[in-house]
């Protein structure tokens, strides 16, 4: 079977598969909305399982592997270098990813002198876990700046952004951060998972409140300008403009509210080539180098759209 072929047919049966995931939600939801909408929630709260298998499948560059715990759970960790003796910057992976898909970030990191560390969060690569919620990606980050102190940078992919900022907001020390295509808003993101598997309307707003009932957090609060307004922390905001994932909007409302934070925009990266282009590499250790990078947003109420 030639490349083409399987590429179709693969296609093919995606588009099936998800025909029967939404064939399922519309009947229940007919029959058993409550039982659904939790069933919605588990869904939304586990991630993709081919993260764990490409996990342990991926080169570790030399890593020193151990473990931390964060609450309850027991999450695989990797440092490079020595946090002790040099400035360090911790890696978060997005949802369904894994640490060692930076490993890119890893090299460009350690040539410039960084140490680095990361975990799989919970659910996540070698972790501990079958689901996993935005607190316990905060925990998982918080438990590293426990154990090893102020970081020099976080650098954190989209979920992993969303989380990055609430533990600076928690009070997690870092000398700068970068953000990229940093998911800014959870009643959206419930929005775009449940129009992708045909979840009515109404069963959303249930399954947000059984994801409220597992976190004690309201999903309508969980938006970047009610979090980031009061962290002092530089921080640069990397967000390609084709992304399909997590809109380019979100990223520039981190910039917006962020005190004196700077909006990169890419373009023809999506939302994970964002991850490896060298571009993006070169501008995050220009910032951390000190260079300005970007632009500053300086959209308000009255003036929708700007930069200076």
């Amino acid at each position: 079977m030639n490349a083409l072929v399987l590429k179709k047919s693969t296609i093919v049966r995606k588009m099936i598969e998800l025909a029967a995931v939404r064939a399922r939600f519309a009947l229940g939801g007919i029959l058993a909305p409550g039982a659904t909408a939790r069933h919605a929630a588990e869904l939304f709260s586990t991630p993709f399982g081919r993260g764990r298998q490409r996990a342990i499948s991926a080169p570790d560059e030399g890593a020193w592997r151990g473990s931390i715990e964060a609450g309850e759970q027991k999450l695989a960790l990797y440092v490079w270098g020595d946090p002790a003796a040099q400035p360090y910057v911790l890696i978060a992976h997005g949802w369904s990813s894994y640490a060692l898909r930076f490993v890119g970030w890893v090299r460009v990191l350690r040539a410039e002198g960084y140490a680095v560390v990361a975990v799989d969060q919970r659910g996540h690569g070698r972790s501990e876990g079958e689901s996993a919620t935005l607190p316990d990606f905060v925990r998982g980050l918080a438990a590293v700046g426990r154990r090893f102190g102020t970081a020099a940078a976080v650098i954190g992919h989209s979920f992993g952004g969303a989380a990055a900022a609430i533990a600076l907001r928690d009070g997690m020390g870092a000398a700068k951060c970068v953000l990229l295509a940093p998911a800014a808003d959870l009643d959206a993101a419930t929005s775009r998972f449940a129009r992708f598997i045909g979840l009515a309307e109404r069963l959303r707003l249930r399954m947000n409140r059984v994801l409220e009932s597992w976190t004690s957090i309201a999903v309508a609060d969980v938006q970047a300008h009610l979090d980031v307004a009061a962290i002092g922390t530089p921080a640069l905001i990397i967000h390609d403009l084709e992304d399909r994932d997590v809109p380019w909007a979100e990223g520039e409302r981190y910039a917006r509210y962020w005190p004196g934070a700077r909006l990169l925009t890419t373009e023809r990266l999506g939302h994970d080539g964002i991850i490896d282009d060298r571009g993006v590499m070169a501008a995050a250790l220009a910032f951390l180098r000190g260079e300005t990078i970007g632009d500053r947003v300086v959209s308000t109420p009255n003036l929708p759209y700007g930069f200076a």
